[in-house]
């Protein structure tokens, strides 16, 4: 999810946030008052900040996930998401991607716009 859609799907932002301690992960932060926020990544050549949605913990590894929403703005999403898959490959984490009903659609054409296999959480 960019900045621009955080206030309109806060909610949902809450609700993953609750589902992931259901599931078991610890040490959750994201990028939302209340909580720590999750380290941000900037690009040079426009000085462009990335932070994603939410970072936690589950058995010592590191997980990035990301909100699926609708957006205005897909191909600053797809940039978002193209840069934290490399990252998470690198540095042996995981990446993640939790949308919700009405979002599926375009978040399926978002991954297959940029090539990349992920495994949906649906809440």
């Amino acid at each position: 999810m960019i900045a621009q859609d955080k206030e309109t799907h806060e909610d949902i932002l809450k609700q993953s946030i609750n589902h992931l301690e259901f599931l078991g992960y610890e040490n959750i932060k994201a990028d939302l008052e209340g909580y720590d926020q999750p380290k941000a990544f900037i690009k040079k050549e426009n000085n462009l900040v990335i932070t994603p949605d939410i970072t936690a913990y589950k058995r010592t590894k590191k997980y990035f996930f990301e909100l699926g929403i609708k957006s205005e703005k897909p191909k600053l999403l797809k940039t978002k998401w193209r840069l934290l898959d490399v990252v998470t490959r690198m540095k042996d984490q995981r990446f993640k991607i939790i949308t919700t009903r009405g979002h599926y659609s375009f978040t399926n054409k978002i991954l297959n716009d940029l090539n990349l296999d992920k495994t949906l959480i649906k809440i």
